[in-house]
């Protein structure tokens, strides 16, 4: 395949270099006749390690070109790959226009094409470009999605100072696509890497790029918090830091990224609390350890307020303790969210495998007979219990197989309103079912 590269910026600049290390020839295309210059005598547009001598090599074994003109670029490739800028706009919205202008560039090209052509998009674009890129090219070219060309995105995971390590050992590589002939091209593309390769759907490649750099500033920005409070607590921020990042189990793991419902218990609020209380005591402003009760608040808000708009008055709600598999009920959010349906009038009836009123002793009892009076009169024995006293499910824990086709069976039959909080997938198909954050 012969690949041409939009851009000779920073991620463009990289990819001619390493694209021609693995033996492709790529055509680099700029609107910039200097970078365009460079390219051709052989040097990088930007300084990054170990890329001036991939880009030397690439020109002097002819497999490195650069040019201004996109018909002439198009017409010596299989392959586009996008790598335009995309600023920030006065209003923090990326600016599609170079990237729009350069799809309407590429089609205008294709028109005197006759071989299937792919776009595969390598710049953070706002939601929806790829379709946009579609649309154009279908437009302006007169060929056909999926037919006679693919528009693929493709985003790609570089960090300055470490590109041309990233590019040949990314942490995977993402395809999104509506064409199945463009992504297995793509696909094709980077057989020489090593990586897992996800093909997603296109709205999740479109949005990784922005989750990543997003969590990235946030442990920049949370380590630095902890950083200004162990100086003033006199601690080896550092130490702490290394002690922290060696629990692989929890702290840097898959664990907790599930959205849904909101965190409780008596551990997380309680030692976040006390935490931010550390840090008014030295009259620290740390606002991230401030947002999260807030954030946390909101979530539990949200899950309220899209119970109230259902308009059911008989609400069951299937799991009662903060989580799964046990019957802690300190700082439960499903407990926060029954006391505020109740004060609204809704009859509320509840099944929790593990909370049952007999076996409850001591200050799990006594906290929820203070936050809930008459919780003996809402807690029911069975699953078959909670549905017959139900229009409305809300569910807040893992549901057992056994439960899950009760739950399927009656709302089939009773059109029985659902809404999930942790994606129990055997009720997705239901018709009256919504997941609260998907």
């Amino acid at each position: 395949m012969k690949i041409s590269v939009f851009g000779l910026g920073y991620v463009g600049c990289v990819s001619i270099g390493c694209f021609s290390r693995e033996g492709f020839h790529v055509v680099g295309v700029d609107v910039n006749p200097d970078k365009v210059a460079l390219v051709n005598a052989g040097k990088s547009t930007i300084v990054e390690k170990g890329l001036d001598s991939l880009i030397e090599d690439g020109i002097r074994q002819g497999r490195i070109s650069a040019t201004t003109s996109a018909e002439e670029a198009v017409k010596n490739s299989d392959i586009a790959i996008l790598c335009v800028g995309t600023p920030n706009l006065s209003d923090g919205h990326l600016d599609m226009q170079y990237i729009l202008k350069v799809g309407e560039e590429v089609a205008a090209a294709l028109k005197h094409k006759d071989v299937f052509f792919t776009i595969a998009i390598r710049s953070t674009v706002m939601p929806g470009t790829n379709q946009k890129l579609i649309d154009i090219v279908e437009r302006v070219s007169g060929k056909r999605h999926d037919v006679d060309f693919a528009v693929v995105s493709n985003p790609e995971f570089l960090r300055e100072g470490n590109a041309v390590s990233d590019f040949f050992a990314p942490p995977y590589t993402v395809i999104g696509s509506n064409s199945l002939k463009g992504a297995s091209i793509i696909q094709e593309l980077y057989d020489f890497l090593s990586c897992p390769i996800f093909k997603v759907d296109v709205h999740i490649a479109e949005l990784i790029k922005f989750l990543n750099n997003s969590f990235h500033a946030l442990k920049v920005a949370f380590a630095n918090e902890v950083g200004r409070l162990c100086k003033e607590l006199r601690v080896d921020s550092h130490d702490l830091m290394e002690l922290f990042v060696n629990d692989t189990q929890l702290n840097i793991s898959s664990k907790y990224f599930r959205p849904g419902f909101s965190y409780g218990g008596s551990c997380l609020p309680k030692d976040l609390k006390a935490l931010q209380a550390i840090a008014d005591d030295h009259y620290l402003d740390l606002p991230i350890l401030k947002s999260v009760e807030c954030s946390n608040r909101i979530n539990t808000k949200t899950v309220y307020n899209r119970l109230l708009q259902a308009g059911k008055v008989r609400i069951g709600v299937y799991g009662l303790s903060f989580k799964e598999g046990t019957d802690d009920l300190r700082f439960s959010p499903s407990l926060e969210i029954v006391e505020m349906l109740i004060g609204k009038g809704a009859e509320i009836t509840v099944y929790d495998r593990n909370v049952k009123w007999s076996r409850l002793i001591g200050k799990n009892k006594e906290f929820l007979f203070k936050n809930l009076p008459h919780v003996n009169q809402i807690l029911c024995a069975s699953v078959e219990e909670l549905l017959q006293q139900s229009d409305m499910l809300l569910i807040t824990q893992f549901v057992s197989e056994i439960d899950a086709n009760l739950i399927r069976d009656y709302a089939f039959k009773n059109g029985l309103l659902i809404l999930d909080l942790v994606r129990t997938k055997s009720l997705e198909a239901i018709e009256t079912y919504e997941g609260i954050s998907w």
